[in-house]
């Protein structure tokens, strides 16, 4: 899908095209055609192939119909759609280049927001230098690692993810993992394999560390569930119930006095996206009709307890909402 990038000079703004030029041509329609599957982007070379000289083009330019965006690539009219910028970088960076590292992360929903700087990687040579994009190269990304998602050329959430750890902190990375998972976009043997293929990459250790520790038993619910009652034993703020029923929930632990619920969470136990939404639409719900909800989840139960307690008890100390 993405044109070979092209070194020779562009057409120049200001030239007319003829009379002609001001009708909505065959022409035209190829390249709106082009233009709604790339996100309102085309290349220099697109615009050639639909039967654009170089006249028409610096018209339609000095119109307003196309806009520049880098060298070679246009923007369709003047407003830019949602991953129009990452499709234009996509498309600067030439043949073979893809949206990668944080960019990537944001577009696969596992990190950030949509925004910002785009990065790109390229395959082989060095990416072009682009004003505003961040360029990375590799010596070679293998098919595997590839993907497209909504028209746009992108490396693999497990790729990403690879990518990433040399961006961002454990926690933020473990985070990437979890989220992944959740979404079902990659499972911990997906970022194995991927890391597999590109060992070296900066960071590929901690991530190693982190998809091995998910890789060991989880506990489950049952057993997160009387570890946590154990721990809030111990520390003398059992709760007032336990598996209660709060309207029209089940909820794991409550204390009605402080109108506060924990809830063992974990995405061991979700079933899918859906799952996990219902979840946090029932957390709405439940805050809406007055009630605190903490999520505690079975590795932060097993690995770091006592932050869970204090956690808890800081919630209990606080005053309940009116």
């Amino acid at each position: 899908m993405s044109p070979p990038g092209v070194e020779e000079s562009e057409p120049q703004v200001g030239r007319r095209g003829g009379d002609a030029e001001e009708a909505r041509t065959p022409a035209d329609r190829k390249v709106a055609a082009i233009a709604a599957r790339q996100h309102a982007m085309v290349h220099l070379d697109q615009l050639r192939a639909a039967g654009l000289g170089r006249g028409a083009i610096a018209h339609r330019v000095a119109t307003g119909r196309l806009t520049r965006m880098h060298r070679a690539v246009y923007l369709v009219g003047v407003v830019v759609p949602p991953l129009g910028v990452e499709m234009a970088a996509v498309l600067a960076g030439g043949p073979g280049a893809v949206l990668s590292h944080l960019s990537a992360a944001a577009v696969w929903g596992i990190h950030g927001e949509i925004g910002g700087e785009p990065h790109i990687t390229v395959a082989g040579a060095n990416p072009p230098r682009i004003e505003g994009v961040t360029g990375h190269r590799v010596r070679r990304l293998d098919p595997a690692d590839i993907t497209v998602r909504a028209n746009l050329p992108i490396t693999t959430p497990a790729r990403t993810i690879v990518d990433a750890a040399g961006e961002v902190g454990v926690r933020a990375l473990a985070r990437m993992l979890e989220e992944a998972e959740v979404l079902r976009l990659a499972r911990p043997e997906d970022v194995r394999a991927a890391l597999a293929r590109a060992p070296r990459r900066r960071g590929a250790g901690a991530l190693a560390d982190l998809v091995e520790r998910d890789a060991a038993p989880a506990l489950t619910r049952s057993e997160a569930e009387a570890a946590l009652l154990d721990l809030l034993r111990a520390a003398g703020i059992p709760p007032t119930a336990v598996n209660a029923r709060v309207g029209p929930y089940e909820v794991d632990f409550l204390w009605r006095p402080q109108r506060l619920i924990a809830e063992v969470d974990g995405y061991a136990f979700h079933a899918g996206r859906a799952a996990f939404e219902r979840d946090r639409l029932r957390d709405a719900e439940l805050a809406a009709a007055g009630w605190r909800v903490l999520r505690v989840t079975w590795r932060q139960i097993a690995e770091t307890p006592e932050a869970v307690v204090a956690r808890i008890a800081a919630a209990l100390a606080r005053e309940p909402p009116g």
